[in-house]
């Protein structure tokens, strides 16, 4: 997931508990039809009504609040269940009604501070983990991707399987681009709408300004310098853009050096066919250099920089929806 309020919601909650208000935590768990807001969608709701985040997109944020006062009042969890009527629905953009199932977890009392506190931690330190919780006991832990979870854990997908409820977090999907020059420009944006938090590496000052790119994160260091402070992983894109073998380069090696779930690199055939003879004399494996999608981008005809960056996102998203990211 992205950025934002919502995605922060265990981090709210954590502070509102520390710091006296209370909080409980409203989770989607199941849906049906046309719910509003997918599985593992939160709410967190303080002792004086206060809150953060989206369940429904707003037709049973009402009901729901009531009752995560209720469960800070005597300590238990709940399960609520709400059947968004047709008219509620169109009132939320939605065609038809829905069902939603919705637990609520009271900090400190049904959910501890310290798993709340670990969760906070795994996700700020980018590191998988899954939040799981049995709905008969209400035993809850958290467990690291393992070969039961590792489906749920490529597909990005919460919900409910044998009496117990899975939450995956999953750290942000990022996009790593290399190159401060017009098609990043475009795509940098069109990253950050698709729910990516784009990075932008150019040791040249000039060309990587803010000015250029104003309120985006921008590197001035070595490409294989500045990968290595952000750490690639899995959930992780890279794209090179300079055409300068001096920058593209060590970017290329140190994103093959990782488990980035793609690496696309500007350049035309031919411009592949030279980058491709200086890493196999750098000893790149031939399995290595054929995760090189060049050149970049889905086939679309794209002819302007917008256009390119449009190719760019299409080709990463059939690559994360279609080739399965952990």
């Amino acid at each position: 997931m992205g950025s934002g309020e919502h995605e922060r919601v265990p981090e709210i909650a954590l502070g509102w508990h520390r710091a006296g208000r209370g909080a409980a935590l409203a989770t989607v768990i199941e849906t049906w039809g046309s719910a509003p807001r997918p599985v593992g969608s939160q709410l967190v709701v303080s002792g004086t009504g206060e809150m953060m985040g989206s369940v429904s997109g707003g037709c049973v944020e009402g009901a729901v609040t009531e009752e995560a006062c209720a469960a800070l009042g005597d300590g238990r969890p709940r399960m609520l269940t709400f059947g968004v009527s047709d008219e509620d629905a169109f009132a939320v953009g939605l065609a038809c009604g829905g069902t939603i199932r919705v637990l609520v977890e009271p900090v400190g009392s049904a959910m501890p501070e310290a798993l709340l506190a670990d969760l906070a931690a795994a996700r700020a330190e980018r590191r998988p983990v899954a939040y799981v919780v049995d709905l008969e006991t209400w035993a809850r832990r958290l467990v690291a991707p393992d070969a039961e979870l590792a489906e749920r854990f490529r597909a990005d997908r919460s919900g409910v399987e044998e009496g117990r409820f899975v939450a995956i977090h999953n750290p942000p999907l990022r996009l790593v681009v290399v190159g401060a020059v017009h098609i990043a420009q475009a795509l940098l944006p069109m990253a950050r709408a698709c729910g990516y938090d784009p990075v932008l590496i150019d040791p040249r000052e000039a060309f990587g300004s803010s000015a250029r790119f104003p309120g985006e994160a921008i590197s001035h260091d070595w490409p294989d310098e500045a990968m290595a402070a952000l750490g690639l992983d899995a959930r992780t894109a890279v794209v090179t853009l300079t055409h300068d073998a001096k920058i593209d380069d060590p970017a290329i090696l140190s994103a093959l050096g990782a488990e980035v779930f793609y690496l696309g690199c500007l350049g035309s055939t031919r411009t592949h066919a030279k980058r491709v003879e200086r890493l196999r004399a750098t000893g790149v494996a031939e399995a290595a250099i054929a995760r090189i999608h060049a050149p970049v981008g889905a086939d679309i005809g794209a002819r302007s920089p917008a256009e390119i960056a449009v190719s760019i996102m299409a080709e990463i998203t059939e690559v994360l929806r279609r080739g399965g990211v952990s």
